[in-house]
C-alpha cells in the first residue's frame, strides 16, 4: 500500500522556520517531521510513498536525494505552488491505482496504522479519515456511529472530535476532486459525508500538528525528553 504526504503548502504560520523550508522540512529532533511521519509508516510495513511537493520543493528533494534509498521507495511529485489539498491529490492520480493512506506533512500521531487500515476495510467505506480530539482552536465533526455528518467551526470540550488526517482512500476519491483549486475538506469529503461515505476511525491517544513555532518547541522538548509518544519505532 502506498501512503501519500502532503507537503506543498506555505506554511504561513510558522514562518520563522517557513521562510527557509516547507513546513515538512522543520526539523523535530534533528530529522524533518515528515520523516517522523514516514517512519510511523514504515513501522506498520508501508515502505511506499509519495510526497506532494510545492513550496520550496527542491530542498524536499535534496533531503530525499541524500537519504540511503534502500529505506524506502519515495516517488516527489511536484503538484504545484498555489495548488490546494485537494488538487495536489488529483495531481497524483495516475500513481493510484488501489487503496491508499494520505496525511499532511506537519501531524505527528501515535495511531496505530494497521488498525485504521483495517478499520477502513470492515467499513467498506470510500474514504475514511482519523477522528482525534482536539485542541481548542480547531473546527469539528458531527460523528453519527463511525461516520461523518457534518463540519463545525468551533467545539465545545472533549466530545468532540476533529478531522486529524491520516486518511485511507479508496481510487474513487478522485470523482469527487475537480482540479488545482479543490479543497479536500471542503466539498469532497462534505460530500462524502452526505453520502455516508466517509467514516471516522476514532483515536483516542496522542495527535498534535505543527501548525506555529510553540508547537514546533512543544514537539522538540517532548523528543528531547524521550517522552515522544509518536516514537513507536
Amino acid at each position: 500500500m502506498k501512503a501519500v504526504i502532503l507537503a506543498g503548502g506555505y506554511g504561513t504560520r510558522i514562518s520563522e522556520e517557513s521562510h527557509l523550508k516547507p513546513k515538512p522540512m522543520v526539523k523535530i529532533g534533528g530529522k524533518p517531521i515528515i520523516w517522523h511521519i514516514m517512519k510511523l509508516y514504515a513501522t506498520y510495513g508501508i515502505n511506499d510513498f509519495i510526497i506532494c511537493c510545492g513550496y520550496k520543493g527542491e530542498i524536499i528533494k535534496e533531503f530525499f536525494g541524500k537519504l540511503d534509498s534502500t529505506l524506502w521507495d519515495v516517488q516527489l511529485v511536484d503538484t504545484g505552488l498555489d495548488t490546494l489539498t485537494g488538487g495536489r491529490l488529483k495531481r497524483i492520480q495516475d500513481h493510484i491505482d488501489d487503496t491508499f493512506c494520505v496525511t499532511y506533512g506537519d501531524g505527528l500521531s501515535d495511531i496505530d496504522i494497521n488498525c485504521l487500515i483495517s478499520f477502513h476495510q470492515k467499513k467498506k467505506s470510500l474514504a475514511t479519515l482519523t477522528a482525534i480530539h482536539p485542541p481548542e482552536r480547531f473546527g469539528v465533526l458531527n460523528l453519527s456511529g463511525d461516520y461523518v455528518t457534518e463540519f463545525y467551526e468551533k467545539h465545545s470540550g472533549q466530545s468532540s472530535w476533529i478531522n486529524g488526517g491520516f486518511f485511507v482512500f479508496e481510487p474513487g476519491i478522485f470523482d469527487y476532486l475537480q482540479d488545482d483549486l479543490t479543497i479536500l475538506e471542503k466539498t469532497p469529503l462534505e460530500t462524502l459525508a452526505k453520502e455516508k461515505k466517509l467514516a471516522a476511525f476514532k483515536h483516542d491517544g496522542f495527535w498534535y500538528p505543527m501548525d506555529t513555532l510553540r508547537d514546533k518547541k512543544y514537539l522538540e522538548n517532548l523528543w528531547s525528553s524521550n517522552k515522544a509518544p509518536w516514537k513507536i519505532w
